[in-house]
């Protein structure tokens, strides 16, 4: 038997860690698009991107694991093609590798903005490569940085980049960043960081357009205004990569479509991390979870489903997310389902340093914290699942 791991993630290496662990000794290919072996993506918009990590200390794994592993690693390499009755994975160089199993971990990639391809300065933050070029940008010192979309990674880089001692704009479509994610209330706390540190947050505008002549110039408002810019970083989302299983069979809809197990329309075929949009346990709802540690968790399940043939069923673990900005640890965990109002239990909002648990009809389920680890931790550990059945 032999199995064949698209995407050389966290994700694809865990479930190949995962395969290993559950006694499977056949072969294992690992395809990746990117040249490197994998890597840890969240220092990219922290400390490596602030010039205080080298690459090495990104690395997920060393030499003697890999030699461990006993994988084949086909790097530098993308796929083009999935044919479930050939029982193959086609590479773009034409390449067509047999396979009897097939773990899809390709991810997502950024999503773009019309006039942004060819002009320099405009970058996104998704790879080492995307990170190594934005870092040599902004440790040159040029001085004006527009943050294009007030999310995680959005934020996280405006935090970076300020704390470099630049000027810097965020510029949000919503009226209140993270708004989706945390609530209105939440969401209004956590995005003032940004103007806690001397940020400019331009808040409910979108953006128009890039202006420059081979070097970005500035950003134009919708609203009219622009902002002038020496470097943009485009933080607007990402979509599932997902395109090279046109015609497979594999049923895709803002990703990989997948039942709890992680198994997909197409047997032996199981999907895994931010490609993967399963019915989350805890949650109750379908959906792709974007985090560190779903990745992770997901591979166990996955290597189960795809090794025996039946959907393994997954423990019902709060999704947990967290995220470092402006010298502030912000964790979450569990899901802010419409109607979760949050309480503060400890702290103060105006310290940002507090601990709020988010309750339905009583129930807590959902915990935010910023700066309080411990008691963090202690109350994920106490969130209530959702019953209801996970819906498309």
């Amino acid at each position: 038997m032999s199995i064949t791991v698209v995407g050389a993630s966290l994700a694809g290496l865990s479930t190949v860690r995962a395969l290993r662990s559950e006694g499977y000794d056949g072969g294992i290919v690992v395809v990746g698009e990117e040249l490197h072996l994998p890597y840890d993506r969240p220092p990219l918009s922290k400390d490596f991107l602030k010039g205080a990590l080298e690459e090495d200390a990104l690395a997920l794994g060393d030499q003697a694991e890999y030699d461990d592993l006993d994988v084949r690693w086909l790097l530098g390499e993308r796929a083009a093609g999935l044919d479930p009755a050939d029982r193959s994975v086609t590479l773009d160089s034409g390449r067509r590798l047999r396979t009897d199993g097939v773990v899809v971990a390709t991810g997502a990639s950024p999503r773009m903005l019309p006039g942004m391809d060819g002009l320099a300065g405009v970058h996104t933050l998704r790879t080492l490569d995307d990170a190594r070029a934005l870092r040599a940008e902004l440790l040159d010192g040029l001085p004006r940085v527009v943050v294009i979309g007030a999310g995680f990674i959005g934020a996280e880089v405006a935090s970076t980049a300020r704390g470099l001692g630049l000027e810097v704009t965020v510029v949000e479509a919503l009226d209140i960043p993270l708004e989706r994610q945390l609530g209105r209330a939440m969401g209004r706390v956590c995005s003032s960081l940004h103007t806690d540190h001397g940020v400019r947050l331009l808040a409910g505008t979108g953006v128009a357009g890039l202006t420059g002549d081979g070097r970005v110039a500035g950003v134009r408002l919708t609203d009219g205004r622009e902002l002038p810019a020496d470097i943009v970083v485009v933080g607007v989302g990402v979509r599932p990569a997902t395109d090279w299983l046109a015609g497979s069979g594999v049923q895709v809809d803002d990703g990989v479509v997948c039942d709890a197990g992680c198994a997909t329309s197409v047997p032996g075929v199981v999907a895994v991390g931010d490609v993967a949009r399963c019915p989350n346990p805890f949650t109750g709802r379908y959906a792709r979870i974007e985090h560190w540690s779903n990745a992770t968790e997901q591979a166990a399940t996955a290597a189960r489903t795809l090794l025996t043939g039946v959907p393994a069923q997954p423990r019902p673990t709060a999704p947990y997310f967290w995220s470092d900005q402006y010298h502030v640890r912000i964790q979450l965990a569990g899901h802010v389902a419409p109607g979760a109002e949050p309480q503060v239990v400890d702290g103060d909002l105006d310290s940002r340093c507090f601990t709020a648990v988010y309750r339905r009809e009583d129930t807590p389920v959902a915990v935010l914290s910023l700066n309080q680890p411990k008691l963090f931790n202690r109350l994920r550990r106490t969130l209530a699942p959702a019953t209801a059945t996970a819906t498309v």
